[in-house]
C-alpha cells in the first residue's frame, strides 16, 4: 500500500508504502530509502514503534545528519582522508565529515529518490548512481529489496553492478529503542553480540588497522549485557563473510520484552548508541546496529575487500526478526 507522503523542493514527490505482515508493520519512504516505522508487540501484545523516526518529510529534511532509518550508500562508514586507491587511482571523495568521507558523502543514498515498486511480502527500491556521483567512479545500479517474511522479520536485501571497478558498502540506518516512543534512552537495553574481536580507531573514528580482541575490554558483549553508552565501533563478527545470513546479535528491553535479532551475510556490524542524538530526541534514545563491511576498508587492503568490479555482482542481505521473552 502506497501513499504521498510529501514533496521536495524541487518538485520531485516522495512516497510511502506500508508492509504488514504477522504482526508487524513497516513504513518505508522513497526518499532515501528510509525506513520511518517498525510497529511490533511487546509480551502484552502492545504494539508500538521500536525505531526512531520523524511523523513527516520536513523531518528528515530539517535533520539529515542522524540519518534516521535511512539506506546508506555508496559507502557506509568513512573513509580516511576522503580518498582511496583503486588500480592505481586515487579517488577523491567529498569530504562531508572532515577530514574523511562518511556515508556516501554530502549527497548520498539516503538523500536520493529511488523508485519504488511492490514486490511480493514487500517493495523494492532501484536507482542507477552514475559515474563520478560523489567522488565515485563507475555507473553503480544499485536495488535494495525490503520484505516481511513469514514470522514478521524485515529482511533487507542489497544487490549492484558496475561498469566500472569501484567500491559498494551498504547498510540500513535504523535506530532501535525497543521499548518505543516515550520510554527514554536505551541504555538499559541488554546486548549480545557474536565478536570477539572489534575494530579501535583513532580520533578521526578511523580505523587503526588493529582487530583488537574485546576480551577484558568494555567492547566485550559476548554475553549480553546492558548497552550503556560511548560506542560507535565495528564488530569483528567472528563468522566473516557468508553466503546466506546467520544470527550475529540480539537486543532485549527486559521493561517490556521485546527481542530484536540480527542476521546478516556481512563480516562486520557497527554499534552505535547514539550519543550525540539531539533534538527532538535525547542522546542514547536508540541503538543503530549496522551491518556492513569494515570502515576504510577501501584503504586497508588487509581488511575484507569491498571492491566491484564490472561482471561481478554485489550482494548482502540482513535480517531483523522481533519476537518477546
Amino acid at each position: 500500500m502506497s501513499e504521498h507522503f510529501g514533496t521536495l523542493s524541487d518538485g520531485t514527490p516522495v512516497h510511502r508504502w506500508t508492509l504488514e505482515r504477522a504482526g508487524t508493520r513497516v513504513r518505508v519512504l522513497s526518499y532515501g530509502g528510509i525506513v520511518q516505522s517498525v510497529d511490533v508487540p511487546d509480551r502484552d501484545g502492545r504494539t508500538a514503534n521500536v525505531v526512531l523516526g520523524f511523523a513527516d518529510l520536513d523531518g528528515y529534511l530539517t535533520h539529515p545528519e542522524p540519518y534516521l532509518g535511512a539506506l546508506i550508500g555508496r559507502y557506509a562508514n568513512r573513509i580516511a582522508h576522503a580518498r582511496f586507491p583503486l588500480d592505481a587511482v586515487t579517488y577523491a571523495l567529498e569530504p562531508n565529515n572532515a577530514p574523511g568521507s562518511l556515508h556516501g558523502g554530502a549527497r548520498g543514498f539516503d538523500k536520493r529518490v529511488w523508485d519504488v515498486e511492490p514486490v511480493e511480502h514487500g517493495v523494492r527500491l532501484s536507482r542507477v548512481s552514475p559515474h563520478g556521483e560523489e567522488g565515485f567512479p563507475g555507473r553503480l545500479k544499485v536495488s535494495a529489496t525490503y520484505t516481511l517474511d513469514a514470522s514478521g522479520a524485515l529482511r533487507f536485501v542489497y544487490e549492484a553492478v558496475t561498469d566500472a571497478p569501484t567500491v559498494v558498502n551498504l547498510t540500513n540506518h535504523s535506530y532501535f529503542n525497543l521499548g518505543g516512543p516515550g520510554s527514554g534512552d536505551a541504555t538499559g537495553h541488554e546486548l549480545r553480540l557474536a565478536a570477539s574481536r572489534y575494530t579501535p580507531v583513532d580520533a578521526d573514528l578511523i580505523p587503526t588497522g588493529e582487530l583488537a580482541p574485546v576480551e577484558g575490554s568494555p567492547h566485550d558483549f559476548r554475553t549480553a549485557r546492558k548497552t550503556g553508552s560511548g560506542y560507535d565501533h565495528n564488530f569483528v563478527l567472528d563468522k566473516g563473510v557468508t553466503d546466506a545470513p546467520e544470527e550475529v546479535a540480539e537486543l532485549h528491553d527486559p521493561a517490556t520484552g521485546r527481542v530484536l535479532t540480527v542476521s546478516t551475510t556481512e563480516p562486520g556490524l557497527q554499534v552505535y548508541t547514539a550519543d550525540h542524538l539531539g533534538e527532538p530526541f535525547v542522546p542514547c534514545e536508540g541503538v543503530a546496529l549496522e551491518t556492513q563491511h569494515f570502515p576504510d576498508s577501501p584503504n586497508r587492503p588487509e581488511f575484507p575487500s569491498t571492491v566491484l568490479r564490472p561482471g561481478d555482482v554485489y550482494r548482502s542481505e540482513t535480517v531483523y526478526g522481533f519476537s518477546v521473552r
